[in-house]
C-alpha cells in the first residue's frame, strides 16, 4: 500500500471512530449503565409498568435478564400498585427494589408508596421516564414536571440531562453510585428522573468507542464506587446499661423481625421486665391485651412504678401505651435502626441507631458478665394475670356464641395461623382489633405502619409474599380492599397459598369508634358502599369464600392455606357493631378486678 493509500486509510478509520452516536443508542447506553449499577448494588427486583418513554429502561432491564443476571422483573398497569408491590418487596427482603415508569402522571402515582418508604425506610429506586427539557412547559402530550415531583418524601433525587456523548459515562455512575451509597446508610427511596429524547426504538449502534473508559469496569461485577462505613460502638450504652439493668424496667416491641422478637424475648426473661409487644413485632407475649387492660386504673398504678423503658421499634399501634410514654418521667431509651426522631411525644431519651437484636444481645450478654441479681425482677408479674384474665374474659365471650363478629374474629384469630404461615395486617380497624384481642403466635408480621394508609394494601402483600415464597393471611376492611382491587390482579396466577380475609362492615367503621357527629357520620365518613366481593374476586379468577359462623370460617381459611392460589374470605359483619362492642369492653375492663 502507498502512503498515500495508507494516509486515505488512516482517515477513514478515524472518520468512523467519530462518528455521533444516534439517540436510541444513547438512551440504551445510559439505562444499562444505570440498571448494571443497581444490579451490582444488590438489585435483584425490578418493577415495570407499561410505557413507551420508558422503553430504553424497560428493554434494559430485560436484557439484564437475557444476560443470565439474577433479576426478576414484576409488571404491573397500575403505577399506584406497582409502587407499592415495590414496597412490599423491599420490606420483606430488606435489599433495594427498582421501579420502572413512564411519564407523565404515571410518576405522580408512585407518591404513596413513596411517602410510606419516607417513614419505614423501604428502599426504592423510581427509574422515571421523561420528556426532554425542550417538550416540558410547552403544551407537549404527557408532559408534566417531574423535578423533585416527591419533594421530601423522597430521600435522594437526581435530575439527569438527555443522554449525550459530550458527558462520561463515569459521571452518570458516579452518580448513581453516591445516591445509592445515601440509600444503603439512610434508607428511603431515590428518585432518578430520566429524560429521553425520541427516537425510542430502533438499532442500537457499537458504543466501543464511548464506553472505552469504563470498560474493565464493565467486565467485572465490582460497584462503581465503594465506600466504608464507620461500625456502631455500643459502649456508651453498656456504661449506662449496668445501672439501668438494676431498676425496675418495661420493655416494649415495636416493628421487628422474627430474629428480634426472639432477641427481646431473651433480654425479657434474664430481666424479669414486662414485655409489651406491638402487633408488628409478631410474636406476643404474657402480657398481650394491653392497650384495654391499661384502661384499668389498678393495672396503671401497677405499670406507672416502672423506673425505665427501653422500646425497640418504632411506630406503635397502641393509643394506651403511647399515653403511658408520653407521660412516662423515668429514663427512656429507644433502640431502632432508622434514623431520626420516632418519639413522637418528643421526650428526653438515649436513641440508639442501630438493630434491636444486636443491642439486645449486647445488653443480654453484659446481663450475663455481671452475674447480675436484678433488683426490679418479676416486678410486674400482677399485669400478667390481668392480662391472662382479660383475655379469658374474652375467650369466655366468643365461646359462649360462636357469633362471626370483629370482635369473636380478632379473639379466635391466633387459632388462624400455623407455624408456616405470613401475616400481612392492614390497617383502620383490622390492626387495633388484633393488638387489643389477641396474643399472637410466632409468625412474621408485616403492616404498612409509617403513613398507616389504606391504599396499596393488597400490592403490598403481594410484594411481601414474592420474596418470602410462604403462604400468607392478609387480614383488612372493606374500604381498604375497594381502595386496591386493581392489585388482585397481581394475585391471578398465585403460586403460593394466600388468603385475603376482607372484613365487610359497609364502610369505615373505624368511625364507629372516634367522635364524629352522629347526624354526619354515613355521608362524610363511614361512607357506606353497599357492595360484596364475590364478583371481584370472580373478574381476577380468584376463589371466594363467604363463612356464616367463626368456626366455619376459621377451618375454611386453615383449608385454603394449604392450597396454592389466593382465596378472598369475605366476613360480612354488621355495620356499627364493632364499635359497640369495644366501648362495652372498654367499660367492662376499666371497672374489673384483674388481680
Amino acid at each position: 500500500m502507498n502512503s498515500a493509500s495508507a494516509n486515505m486509510a488512516s482517515e477513514n478509520t478515524a472518520s468512523s471512530n467519530t462518528t455521533a452516536l444516534n439517540q436510541v443508542t444513547l438512551n440504551r447506553i445510559w439505562s444499562r449503565l444505570i440498571l448494571t449499577a443497581l444490579h451490582r448494588a444488590g438489585v435483584v427486583d425490578i418493577c415495570i409498568a407499561p410505557g413507551s418513554r420508558s422503553t430504553p429502561l424497560t428493554l434494559e432491564a430485560e436484557q439484564l435478564r437475557q444476560d443470565g443476571k439474577s433479576v426478576t422483573l414484576h409488571t404491573h398497569f397500575d403505577e399506584r400498585g406497582l409502587g407499592f408491590l415495590a414496597l412490599g418487596l423491599a420490606k420483606a427482603s430488606n435489599r433495594p427494589v427498582a421501579v420502572i415508569v413512564t411519564s407523565g402522571t404515571a410518576v405522580a402515582n408512585l407518591l404513596p408508596a413513596v411517602a410510606e418508604s419516607r417513614l419505614t425506610r423501604e428502599k426504592l429506586i423510581l427509574l422515571t421516564a421523561d420528556r426532554p427539557a425542550e417538550l416540558i412547559q410547552c403544551g407537549a402530550n404527557q408532559a408534566i414536571s417531574q423535578k423533585a415531583i416527591f419533594g421530601e418524601h423522597a430521600d435522594g433525587f437526581a435530575d439527569l440531562p438527555s443522554p449525550t456523548e459530550s458527558i462520561a459515562p463515569g459521571w452518570l455512575l458516579s452518580l448513581v453510585s453516591e445516591q445509592l451509597h445515601h440509600q444503603a446508610v439512610n434508607g428511603g427511596s431515590v428518585h432518578i428522573n430520566c429524560p429521553f429524547p425520541e427516537p425510542l426504538y430502533g438499532n442500537v449502534d457499537d458504543a466501543g468507542r464511548y464506553l472505552a473508559p469504563i470498560q474493565t469496569w464493565l467486565t467485572g461485577d465490582k460497584p462503581y464506587l465503594t465506600f466504608s462505613k464507620t461500625s456502631t460502638s455500643l459502649d456508651t450504652a453498656l456504661t449506662q446499661w449496668q445501672t439501668l439493668q438494676h431498676k425496675k424496667g418495661v420493655l416494649i416491641a415495636g416493628r421487628m423481625t422474627q430474629a428480634d422478637r426472639h432477641a427481646i424475648q431473651r433480654l425479657a426473661e434474664q430481666l424479669g421486665w414486662p414485655l409489651l409487644c406491638d402487633p408488628q413485632a409478631g410474636q406476643g407475649s404474657e402480657f398481650a391485651g394491653f392497650d384495654v387492660w391499661l384502661q384499668n386504673p389498678d393495672c396503671v398504678s401497677v405499670l406507672n412504678q416502672a423506673e425505665c423503658v427501653v422500646q425497640f421499634g418504632a411506630r406503635l399501634v397502641s393509643k394506651r401505651l403511647g399515653q403511658f410514654i408520653s407521660s412516662f418521667a423515668g429514663e427512656y431509651w429507644l433502640v431502632d435502626e432508622h434514623p431520626g426522631r420516632l418519639d413522637p411525644s418528643h421526650k428526653p431519651a438515649y436513641r440508639i441507631v442501630a438493630r434491636s437484636l444486636q443491642v439486645a444481645d449486647a445488653l443480654a450478654q453484659d446481663l450475663v458478665a455481671l452475674d447480675a441479681n436484678v433488683a426490679g425482677k418479676n416486678w410486674a408479674k400482677s399485669l400478667a394475670v390481668a392480662s391472662n384474665k382479660y383475655l379469658a374474659l374474652l375467650r369466655q365471650q366468643c365461646e359462649a356464641s360462636n357469633t362471626l363478629s370483629e370482635k369473636t374474629f380478632a379473639t379466635d384469630f391466633v387459632h388462624w395461623l400455623t407455624s408456616e404461615t405470613d401475616l400481612f395486617v392492614g390497617n383502620s380497624m383490622a390492626i387495633r382489633l388484633l393488638d387489643m384481642c389477641c396474643c399472637l403466635p410466632d409468625v412474621a408480621v408485616f403492616a404498612n405502619r409509617g403513613a398507616s394508609g389504606i391504599d396499596g394494601l393488597i400490592a403490598t402483600a403481594a410484594g411481601v409474599q414474592r420474596t418470602r415464597q410462604r403462604p400468607m393471611l392478609c387480614v383488612l376492611g372493606d374500604t381498604s380492599a375497594l381502595y386496591d382491587l386493581n392489585s388482585l390482579a397481581l394475585l391471578a396466577r398465585n403460586p403460593l397459598p394466600l388468603v385475603i380475609v376482607v372484613i365487610n362492615n359497609n364502610g369505615g367503621g373505624i368511625f364507629d369508634m372516634l367522635p364524629v357527629p352522629d347526624a354526619k357520620k354515613d355521608a362524610y365518613y363511614r361512607m357506606p358502599h353497599g357492595v360484596e366481593f364475590s364478583h371481584a374476586a370472580a373478574m381476577f379468577g380468584l376463589n371466594y369464600l363467604r363463612p356464616t359462623s367463626l368456626l366455619e370460617a376459621r377451618y375454611a381459611c386453615l383449608e385454603a392455606l394449604t392450597q396454592n392460589g389466593t382465596t378472598v374470605m369475605e366476613l360480612t359483619v354488621p355495620e356499627g357493631e364493632c364499635g359497640r362492642d369495644v366501648k362495652a369492653l372498654f367499660d367492662v375492663i376499666a371497672h374489673a378486678h384483674l388481680f
